[in-house]
């Protein structure tokens, strides 16, 4: 009897210690699945296929790469990858790309004085992780423009600290539930238009308006605050790529976005900004904290590539007007150092200089032998950016900028459709523009007849075309009071130039990445064939989907334009997305060679966390 009850003993202590294992087991997974493991799920980090990998559905590129394919056979059982875990709320800003604490955790030796703890550092495979990013508690649906301009939710992004610190410069103001800008910066305390009107005055630019009658266009504002320059531009049919790191005043650009102005997260530090050669008619910083001297001038450079011939470079800075000894020193240097460029000052009034560059190449083969800066290397590709490190030396203008004395662009808006000169680089026709033009202007109108029963006039303000290619698809948006954000993937042929000279903007990018933006900061992604793109090269669509939700705005859509297996392979993603169809529509009866594709119009719903996960509503 005894011997029995010992073995009966033994069993009820097996069976308990079965009985707690799985109950363990099943709380690690559990947590684990929903907020991270203790390596992973505490760190900040890019959104991958970690979790898809642990149930056997996506992973690796040398595991089962079906996983990642689209062509599925219609019964394949992938119910366990619409499981997709919610971040905790602490990663509800998360940048992944531009993550500090990533850079602290992996012990990256970067170079500080160099701003490289700045610049884009993604963080490898296996230290992804796949889940979903909550808005922060309060979320609301962002204020349209242009009431945005002026004013957002406190809630949406919930930091003072600038309002504080700039308190006596007016960038912004608490009021309740708002936070509003009353149109100030550093330099210009008394608003930005005044400020804007004054530099063209300067310049003698009729009516005091800095468009120049349409001939300045694209502005690149470099250490940009909170946009307020860039977003008043936009009155003068100027477009400016407001570009700011995230730095001590981190969130400034997630601001300049919150408030519908086109911006950019980015820093003058050791790499190319992500921009092709001869971009912007405009330079400006206004007290930007830059050290233009550094590195033989390196940083002056590199916007030296990216201006136009004739292009201006308007610097608001102590240097310009102070007259002590540091100042003074430090603008001798710098007057030293453009006219060994051939910038010239083209005003200088009070605390605001503006240089302008040559319009062709005369100077440049002028200088004394020797000069320094050098001109680049022949085989130099000044449009080359995509992890391209920056170079003191002067980019020349190609024979036809020489030639023509300038750039040769129409104004704007003449420009948005007119071919411009830069075609030619690529071997493309005017007749095949102007059929992409006119080609993307009916795919929009159809685009825009499916969003109609979900949409406002309002409704929509910043837009992201994800393979812009010519830029078509944003300039077939001109009438609408939207601005677009063309990325153009870098590994395909560089028409960012040809979208530039068009008098728009965008971005090099590659998609196997996360893209450089804050969370929820556009209403709509066009995604065409990118789905196919990134099969090709063997990324993961898990991540690519994740990145998209992490981008786009609660109640924004996304319109994926591709093969029929990519649609059905991302409608299985919907629930777990929290993503909503709303149309669909084959192209069959368009004439032109993407016939076989499908439309597929998605929209994201509104959800919120409380420190845990909340079905959506």
């Amino acid at each position: 009897m005894r011997g029995r009850s010992d073995e009966a003993q033994k069993k009820r202590l097996v069976t308990a210690v079965v009985v707690a294992a799985l109950f363990l087991g099943i709380i690690y997974v559990f947590h684990g699945f929903f907020f991270g493991s203790a390596t992973h799920g505490t760190t900040a980090m890019e959104y991958g296929a970690i979790s898809l990998r642990r149930l056997g559905l996506g992973g690796d590129n040398d595991a089962d790469e079906t996983s990642s394919k689209f062509g599925q056979q219609d019964g394949e059982d992938i119910a366990l990858a619409k499981i997709l875990p919610v971040c905790d709320d602490r990663h509800s800003e998360l940048i992944p790309c531009l993550d500090r604490h990533f850079i602290y955790q992996m012990r990256l030796k970067l170079d500080l004085s160099l701003m490289e703890h700045y610049e884009r550092h993604c963080p490898p495979q296996e230290r992804r992780y796949n889940c979903l990013i909550p808005p922060p508690p309060g979320y609301k649906i962002p204020i349209k423009w242009p009431i945005s301009r002026d004013e957002v939710w406190r809630a949406n992004i919930p930091h003072t600290h600038l309002a504080h610190e700039k308190s006596d410069q007016n960038w912004m103001v608490v009021k309740g539930e708002k936070i509003v800008f009353p149109g100030g910066g550093t330099h210009f305390h008394y608003g930005a238009d005044k400020y804007i009107a004054s530099i063209a005055n300067m310049l003698n630019f009729s009516n005091d308006i800095l468009n120049n009658e349409g001939r300045l266009r694209t502005v690149l504002d470099v250490g940009c605050g909170v946009a307020s320059f860039g977003g008043y531009l936009l009155s003068s049919g100027i477009i400016a790529m407001s570009l700011a790191p995230n730095d001590v005043h981190q969130n400034q650009i997630q601001f300049a976005l919150e408030r519908g102005i086109p911006a950019y997260l980015g820093v003058l530090g050791t790499m190319r900004l992500p921009y092709p050669s001869r971009s912007f008619e405009f330079a400006h910083c206004s007290r930007c904290r830059i050290d233009w001297l550094q590195r033989d001038g390196i940083l002056l450079l590199e916007l030296d590539r990216l201006l136009r011939p004739g292009g201006y470079f308007a610097y608001s800075s102590p240097e310009a007007y102070a007259q002590d000894e540091e100042d003074l020193r430090i603008w001798r240097e710098m007057s030293s150092l453009v006219e060994k460029m051939c910038w010239k000052i083209a005003a200088k009034r009070n605390q605001t200089v503006v240089w302008v560059k040559p319009l062709t190449n005369d100077c440049y083969m002028q200088r004394p032998p020797g000069t320094q800066p050098p001109l680049c290397r022949s085989d130099d590709d000044p449009d080359a950016v995509w992890g391209v490190r920056m170079g003191a030396c002067i980019s020349p203008y190609s024979d036809h900028d020489h030639k023509v004395g300038g750039s040769g662009l129409a104004p704007w808006p003449a420009r948005l459709t007119a071919p411009p000169p830069r075609l030619a680089d690529f071997g493309y026709s005017n007749a095949l523009f102007e059929k992409d033009t006119e080609l993307w202007r009916h795919r929009v109108e159809s685009y825009w007849n499916l969003l109609s029963p979900r949409i406002e006039p309002d409704t929509l303000r910043n837009l992201m075309d994800m393979k812009a290619n010519l830029g078509s698809f944003a300039a077939a948006l001109k009438e609408k009071d939207v601005w677009v954000m063309n990325v153009v993937p870098e590994d395909g042929p560089n028409t960012l130039k040809l979208i530039y000279d068009r008098g728009l903007i965008g971005t090099i990018h590659n998609w196997c990445e996360a893209f450089s933006t804050y969370p929820r900061t556009y209403d709509l992604l066009h995604a065409y064939t990118v789905f196919s793109d990134i099969e090709k090269k063997g990324c993961s669509a898990e991540d690519l989907l994740l990145e998209m939700d992490r981008v786009l705005r609660p109640t924004g859509f996304i319109i994926i334009r591709d093969k029929k297996t990519v649609i059905d392979y991302v409608k299985k993603y919907l629930p777990a997305l929290h993503w909503e169809a709303v149309a669909t529509a084959d192209t069959s009866s368009e004439s032109d060679q993407d016939g076989d594709d499908i439309v597929f119009v998605i929209q994201k719903k509104m959800w919120l966390t409380s420190g845990s996960f909340k079905e959506s509503e």
